[in-house]
């Protein structure tokens, strides 16, 4: 089958490369029909799919999550906010080899591996304590009262 660049696919990879982010499928369609109405949904899917098994861009599966994309092909670790669901990179190198270090038991042929750490974000951190100082300042006052 013939992999044609079409106008539909370099509109998708425009706009993928300008959100610059971990952004769902459903996101960069709101960015593209905003100027291209007449684009469907699944043509973005569809395109972003193909870019993806290109190596155009990268995407991340997020279990119980729509899949992300992201502008940066090359292989890397990521960390989902189990409060806001938002996507971030992680800071370490990738590894490549890991697969090698697997004492396979079920005679797999591992072809790759992906990790998503979870945890709580700054923003969703900070949040959550202004929330309980507020609720103890709160609950200071109507003791006093």
């Amino acid at each position: 089958m013939i992999k044609r660049n079409t106008i539909q696919c370099s509109l998708v990879l425009e706009a993928v490369n300008k959100l610059v982010g971990h952004s769902t499928a459903d996101e960069i369609y709101d960015a593209i029909v905003k100027e291209h109405p007449t684009i469907s949904r699944g043509t973005v899917y569809r395109n972003l799919n193909r870019l993806a098994e290109t190596g155009q861009i990268l995407k991340i599966e997020i279990p119980d999550g729509p899949d992300r994309f992201e502008h940066r092909s090359r292989e890397h670790y990521h960390i989902t906010c189990e409060q806001c669901g938002q996507v971030f990179d992680v800071d370490m190198d990738y590894i490549f080899d890991l697969e090698k270090k697997i004492r396979d038991t079920h005679g797999f042929q591992f072809t790759g591996h992906s990790i998503l750490f979870k945890g709580i974000c700054p923003k969703c951190h900070k949040d959550s304590h202004d929330n309980l100082a507020s609720r103890d300042m709160s609950s200071n006052a109507h003791a006093g009262a």
